[in-house]
């Protein structure tokens, strides 16, 4: 899997190149893992709702072709994209991410952080009154009217698959400005709060932990 860096670019630039790349991919095209931090930017998912975007103010809106609804994007911010042939992998798309969730829980563990799966809301989350315990989540345990109780949101995750080759990926949140997500429902959730490793009280820089979560997407996915 080749590591492409692009440093920071607007979010409309490399979603179009991802799209291209995809549909000129061949048999033996190589897989790819571009990582990005965006201009602040909202992304829709291809089923996402206008009314989860509470007041975009001067952020642009993005409407794209992946999966979920809406969240942010915004420097400060690592964003990993891995262009795979999953065929090639020999996954599916629900082994593809898992396998993208626990890389990120184990990049969070790198900084003593414990991550969270919430059962139908992909991404990862972490307790706010202890995001250092390693007491994982009761699944019986959840409140139905809340299953994000006392939980923050640190990576979120969209995909999408066209001809058994993966794009979009996940985002994690590292060190950013966190107000704009109080502007929409991250990913389609009221009241969700969203964290970053800053607010978490870890001090950490987006090249340390984009180096991190390239290793461990590594190791999970060639």
């Amino acid at each position: 899997m080749r590591i492409v860096p692009l440093g920071r670019r607007p979010y409309a630039e490399v979603e179009a190149a991802m799209r291209a790349h995809t549909a000129a991919r061949g048999p033996g095209s190589e897989d790819e893992l571009w990582l990005v931090e965006h201009d602040p930017v909202f992304t829709q998912g291809v089923a996402g709702r206008d009314a989860h975007v509470l007041t975009a103010g001067d952020i642009p809106v993005v409407r794209t072709d992946r999966g979920g609804q809406v969240t942010h994007h915004g420097p400060g911010q690592v964003v990993a994209y891995p262009l795979l042939d999953l065929r090639r992998l020999g996954i599916y798309v629900k082994e593809y991410v898992f396998r993208i969730e626990e890389s990120v829980i184990e990049t969070l563990a790198s900084y003593g952080v414990t991550g969270h799966r919430v059962r139908g809301a992909p991404g990862i989350y972490v307790r706010l009154a202890d995001p250092f315990g390693h007491a994982r989540l009761a699944p019986e345990a959840a409140d139905p009217a809340d299953p994000f109780h006392g939980l923050g949101k640190i990576a979120a995750l969209g995909i999408k698959v066209s001809r058994h080759c993966s794009y979009h990926g996940v985002a994690l949140n590292v060190a950013m400005d966190l107000e704009p997500f109080t502007r929409i429902d991250p990913c389609g959730y009221a009241g969700l709060q969203t964290v970053d490793l800053r607010t978490l009280g870890v001090a950490a820089d987006v090249d340390t932990t984009a180096a991190r979560l390239v290793a461990a997407l590594q190791r999970r996915l060639g």
